[in-house]
């Protein structure tokens, strides 16, 4: 009877100690799946909410970018000015921008770089049924933001025309909806527009007279300073694989299957829903230099650049040749 009580004991004791085995090894993979998530680095972008942000944002939410070992903290800002405050102040790694706002950054003495081009887009659009050509805008109002990309790309768009931009009546609006109020009240000829409010004008009867695409100008880029490229090299190279991965789903996934992703990140009405076309994507590439040279020619113009600046000294190989 003893024997056996013993022989229980023991069983038991030994139950105990293989359940206890088993528990901490359970609570060791549980920590090191969580130290091993908490290892991967950060990367935090400033993006504003147009089509160029949507392959970041895809590449977050489908979690390429974890898999290419980097977590992107994407924060969205309503305008380049609250975007510009946050770069600043030190708490983006990198943004969204343009070639103008390149121009202007470096001229303060800011050694912020562009690592790629982006996919964004601004359109000219008109209410007025007697405007059929960019070239009708001779003597016409047009409303745009001064000392910006959108000012240059209204020049680009005026020069291939055979005008300039002495040659119309400039109304400066930053705001965006405002602009596109007045476009529809005919407080004004034309205007330049980002999405989601070229989608929204058109839906409203407005036509398109240009775009940075029709005219070939593509003044949009991904840009970080020197410092966060020279300290976060492999974080910058893991985002830009997450950005083709994400290319590569959207081409090959449905509409359907993340337009309301779009529609909550961009801003589009839910009304618009089946207006709303997504663009071909292609993966990222290095920003043109003809298109620094062409921007920042028109920077010292316009008297935002004073300074001698090559295209070399603001183009980054970190992953892209220049």
């Amino acid at each position: 009877m003893r024997n056996s009580k013993t022989k229980q004991v023991i069983m038991v004791l030994m139950l105990v100690v293989v359940i206890s085995a088993l528990a901490v090894g359970c609570s060791t993979n549980k920590e090191a799946n969580s130290v091993e998530d908490k290892e991967i680095p950060v990367l935090s972008l400033g993006l504003l909410p147009s089509i160029d942000a949507i392959p970041f944002i895809i590449a977050h939410e489908q979690g390429f970018d974890k898999e290419h070992g980097v977590t992107l903290n994407i924060e969205t800002f309503k305008s380049a000015k609250d975007r510009d405050v946050a770069f600043q102040a030190d708490k983006l790694d990198g943004i969204s921008a343009d070639l103008v706002a390149l121009a202007i950054y470096n001229e303060a003495g800011l050694d912020v770089k562009a690592t790629s081009t982006t996919f964004g887009e601004f359109d000219l659009l008109t209410g007025n049924d007697e405007i059929k050509d960019v070239k009708d805008l001779k003597g016409k109002s047009v409303i745009l933001s001064k000392n910006t990309s959108t000012e240059y790309t209204v020049a680009m768009m005026l020069k291939q025309a055979g005008l300039s931009e002495a040659d119309i009546n400039v109304t400066e609006v930053p705001q965006i909806p405002t602009r596109l109020e007045l476009l529809k009240n005919k407080k004004s000829d034309a205007a330049i527009l980002p999405e989601p409010f070229v989608t929204m004008g058109k839906a409203s009867g407005l036509q398109v007279l240009s775009s940075t695409k029709l005219a070939g100008v593509n003044p949009f880029i991904l840009a970080f300073p020197q410092e966060v490229i020279s300290a976060k090299s492999k974080e910058i190279t893991a985002m830009y694989a997450a950005y083709d991965d994400a290319v590569e789903y959207l081409k090959s996934h449905d509409q359907s299957e993340y337009i309301d992703l779009i529609i909550k990140e961009i801003g589009y009405p839910e009304t618009l829903k089946d207006e709303i076309t997504v663009p071909e994507y292609v993966p990222a590439y290095q920003v043109d230099v003809k298109e620094v040279e062409a921007a920042f020619a028109w920077a010292k113009e316009k008297g935002l650049l004073t300074k001698d600046i090559s295209p070399e000294e603001v183009i980054s190989d970190v992953v892209f040749k220049k």
